[in-house]
This record gives C-alpha cells, sequence and structure tokens, in this order.
C-alpha cells in the first residue's frame, strides 16, 4: 500500500473530544498504516511469552508507592526529593507511602501487566500534579544513577529553562540502558522530557485490553496505550477508573519489562524496535 504523504510529514492532528492531547481513538489508529515490512519472527509470543518481568527493574518517578496497596506492593526502595540547608534539592530514602495516589496508580498498572517486577519509588511530586522542575531533575539523576533498567515518568515540564538538562540527562539515560518510558501532556502544549527522541514516549488510545498498543508515525509520540477509563489504584485500597496519558505510559512500561524479563540483553533501541514489531498496528502488515 502507497501513501502520497509519508506521515512524518502530516499536519498535526486536532485532539480528538475525550481523550487527552497527542492522543487518538483505535478506530483511527488500527488504520494508519505505512510502507514497512515486520520482521515475521518478532511477535508478541516471541517478545514475551512466558514473562513476568522477574528481574527487572523499575522506578516509578511520581509522587510515591504506597507499599501497602495491594494492586503497588511490594515496593523494594523509596526516595524523595526535599530541600537542604540552602534550599536545594536532595534525594533521602523515606517511607514508601503517597498521599496523593498518582504514582501508587502507576505502579499498580505496571505490577497488573508485570507481577514479578521490582518497584521502586522517587518522590518528585507533592499532591500527584505539582513539584518544582529543579526536583524533577534531581529525582530523575538519582533514578539513573541507581540504574533501573526502566524509569516510569508520567509527569513532564513546560519550563524551556529545564529542557537542556533534561535532555542531557535522557541521553545518559540512554546510554546506560535505563529505558525512559515517559507519558505525553494531556493539553497539547510544549513540554519534557516526552518528546526527546532518546525516551519512550506515550499517548493514549480508548480501547480496554492492557496489551493493545499502536504505533504512531506521526511524531512526536512513539506509541498509543490504553489511557481512557483504565482501572487504577484508589488511596486507601480499592479501584477508581481513571484517564489520562499519564496511565498509559505505565502499560508500555509494563509489557517493556516483560520483553526485558526475557531478553535481557536488549538496548534501549533494540526495545523500542521490539515495541514497534509488536504494535497491533504493525503485525501481519505485508
Amino acid at each position: 500500500m502507497g501513501m502520497t504523504v509519508p506521515p512524518w510529514r502530516r499536519e498535526r492532528r486536532d485532539q480528538f473530544p475525550g481523550l487527552p492531547a497527542w492522543s487518538m481513538p483505535a478506530v483511527a489508529t488500527k488504520d494508519d498504516r505505512f510502507d514497512i515490512t515486520a520482521f515475521p519472527d518478532i511477535d508478541p509470543r516471541w517478545a514475551w511469552a512466558g514473562a513476568d518481568g522477574s528481574g527487572v527493574r523499575v522506578c516509578v518517578l511520581d509522587s510515591g508507592v504506597d507499599r501497602a496497596h495491594r494492586l503497588a506492593g511490594p515496593v523494594d526502595r523509596s526516595w524523595e526529593v526535599v530541600k537542604d540547608d540552602q534550599g536545594l534539592p536532595q534525594v533521602k530514602t523515606c517511607e514508601s507511602v503517597d498521599t496523593a495516589g498518582h504514582g501508587t496508580a502507576c505502579a499498580g498498572i505496571i505490577r497488573s501487566i508485570a507481577p514479578g517486577v521490582a518497584v521502586s519509588s522517587v518522590r518528585v511530586l507533592t499532591d500527584g500534579r505539582f513539584g518544582s522542575g529543579a526536583a524533577l531533575i534531581a529525582g530523575l539523576e538519582h533514578a539513573i544513577e541507581q540504574g533501573f533498567d526502566l524509569i516510569n515518568m508520567s509527569l513532564s515540564t513546560a519550563r524551556p529553562e529545564f529542557r537542556a538538562r533534561l535532555a542531557e540527562l535522557a541521553d545518559r539515560a540512554y546510554f546506560r540502558r535505563c529505558v525512559l518510558v515517559v507519558s505525553a501532556h494531556n493539553l497539547p502544549v510544549q513540554s519534557y522530557p516526552w518528546n526527546f527522541s532518546s525516551v519512550i514516549s506515550v499517548a493514549s488510545h480508548d480501547e480496554g485490553d492492557p496489551m493493545t498498543f499502536y504505533y504512531n508515525p506521526s511524531p512526536p509520540v512513539d506509541f498509543y496505550a490504553r489511557g481512557a477509563k483504565v482501572p487504577v489504584a484508589r488511596p486507601g485500597g480499592g479501584q477508581i477508573r481513571g484517564t489520562g496519558n499519564s496511565f498509559a505510559a505505565p502499560h508500555i512500561t509494563g509489557i517493556s519489562a516483560l520483553i526485558m524479563s526475557r531478553h535481557p540483553w536488549l538496548t534501549p533501541f533494540q526495545l523500542k524496535s521490539v515495541l514497534y514489531h509488536c504494535a497491533a498496528n504493525v503485525r501481519g502488515v505485508a
């Protein structure tokens, strides 16, 4: 099948009602095909059959993770970013709690897909929505230095003064085989680091299968994953349903954990390629 305009030359699509920015209804995504043939041996069975995420270390960079929540725990280690006596950010160990619930919701999604992963937490948000750029940078740098296989970042900053430092850290993570899975902003604004090429960026589709995801050939988002009316861990126990790109990213983090559990020597470049070949709109393309 040929195309008159390649996807990377298209005009950006308008925001679809009912979905966060940068997202797309699955009914439109399924037919968004392109003239590239998938390697037939790379499919979900090859990528993650029989894997549960064991041996993979995941860090949730967010509002914390409640180790007591049955959907999210256990939590290996927990840190938080606080200010020192000079008002500068520093990272210290803390209790595995989450008063906002945002990080716990993300961790619960990851564990629902890859129950064998080792989850740790770095708290950089206070109430699930707000945090400083300095705290984000300090927390991300710490997570990279700890050598996690995957870092889930369901957050971003629109402050341009932090762009250069975040780009430097994203590149450092890439070359240290520390994969950053980052949600796109829920609004049609520029923010960072989700639109860096060295990360795996995720927006939402509106289907219910947690293992179904789509490749996006039109920049800047790499993949669409489940992000509408997702059952997520509720603060204090139980579940609620939430919508947002924040909840799409941990689906890709969980799937990536399965892949890395079965194929532990994959680099970030190779992992993104495997995800591409396993995307629902790529499999079966002739």
